[in-house]
């Protein structure tokens, strides 16, 4: 049951993940180009554990394989919806358009009431310094990955 429950949420998170994408596209291709690298630098290892979720949960290396390229399929409706539904003709039009803050806030929304959370319980001195440094880490990637694209 937890893989095809892993299954319907990754089918969402990468629906999520496609409006961003189509979002970030309408507005321009230099926000396109870094929203995309942010997604790939977070889906590979989300990827890995989904599929390890499923072998764990009796799938088939290849059935688990079949099912994440499917699941993968929810990012190209969520990327097709956000072209569709923008009501976008310009950028200027994209930028104040419902994608972007929509996205926006289920990132946030995610990282305060899953992440956080976890992060608030950690006890151990040690493991708390590396999660604030991997946090300011990602930060700082992220700074010099959107200066790159200047």
């Amino acid at each position: 049951m937890a893989g095809y429950l892993n299954l319907v949420a990754n089918t969402m998170d990468n629906f999520t993940h496609g409006l961003s994408l189509g979002g970030a596209f309408l507005v321009s291709l230099r926000l396109g180009l870094f929203t995309t690298f942010a997604i790939l630098v977070h889906e590979i290892p989300h990827e890995v554990g989904d599929f390890a979720i499923l072998l764990r949960s009796g799938f088939t290396r290849w059935r688990a394989a079949v099912f994440q390229i499917l699941t993968a399929g929810g990012g190209l409706i969520g990327a097709l919806s956000a072209v569709q539904f923008s009501g976008a003709s310009t950028s200027l039009e994209a930028r104040s358009s419902w994608i972007m803050p929509f996205t926006a806030g289920t990132f946030l929304h995610i990282a305060l009431v899953t992440v956080l959370p976890d992060l608030l319980k950690e006890e151990d001195p040690k493991e708390s310094f590396k999660q604030i440094v991997a946090l300011i880490l990602g930060i700082t990637v992220m700074a010099l990955v959107a200066n790159a694209f200047e």
